[in-house]
């Protein structure tokens, strides 16, 4: 008969093992998003150096978690992993890659949209419209990244659906990818424009819900227009040369 102190430890009851997985998430999401925020405002500059050790100790953690954060991130795009040097956040995408950005936006979202208008099931409509909902219940962004970063995300939430609405996967896959790159500018086209934001959004959703696949393509291409214009109005300067 094994020892009762290994059947002690092997007792179903003990929740201690099993508490362990999800306190450790929530540490790693927690340090995943402090860093994040800290790329965002600039607080670490873009294209400067981002020490393990060196953040471990300004968050009072482990390096484990800001190991795990910065793999993350390097996914997200916001930074780059080299050989010898570590890691460093991205730089900026210039005027001139954020205008390309924006026209390969327009040539996709419009015609996701006003696929989605003919092809959405009554499931993702309400969906769509859901996000909508949660959008205007929202209060107006600022600058800093821990304001915006909620509205970002129905923002980007917003177009993801629009394109998973379209029944075109190839589409769906390019719209997420697209969308995606704008957190390499360091950029939200929400910020300081919440209610036009939600003032465009508004106009699309309502030409998906009936149906209208050419006024759905019009209003997608008046909000990426404008939300472009907005960008480079807040700062779309070409950054310094490294």
């Amino acid at each position: 008969m094994p020892p009762h102190s290994s059947s002690a430890a092997a007792d179903p009851g003990d929740g201690g093992e099993r508490e362990s997985p999800p306190v450790r998430q929530a540490l790693s999401d927690s340090v995943y998003e402090r860093i994040k925020a800290m790329v965002m405002d600039h607080e670490i500059a873009p294209g400067a150096r981002v020490g393990i050790e060196a953040l471990a100790r300004a968050l009072k953690v482990s390096p484990t978690p800001v190991r795990e954060a910065l793999a993350r991130l390097e996914s997200d795009g916001l930074v780059v992993k080299r050989a010898l040097s570590g890691y460093r956040a991205t730089e900026l995408l210039t005027r001139q890659g954020l205008e390309e950005l924006f026209e390969m936006r327009l040539l996709l979202e419009p015609r996701a949209a006003a696929l989605a208008a003919v092809n959405a099931t009554e499931a993702q409509l309400d969906g769509i419209e859901r996000i909508l909902e949660e959008m205007q219940a929202q209060p107006s962004p600022d600058a800093r990244y821990a304001s915006y970063r909620d509205f970002a995300a129905l923002d980007q939430r917003f177009h993801e659906a629009i394109g998973q609405a379209a029944h075109r996967p190839l589409l769906t896959d390019a719209v997420q990818r697209l969308h995606a790159h704008l957190h390499i500018f360091r950029l939200s086209n929400v910020v300081g424009a919440g209610g036009p934001t939600v003032a465009e959004h508004e106009r699309i959703v309502r030409a998906v819900l009936r149906g209208h696949s050419e006024r759905a393509a019009e209003a997608m291409t008046e909000h990426l227009t404008r939300s472009l214009e907005r960008q480079l109005e807040d700062g779309g300067e070409e950054p310094p040369t490294p």
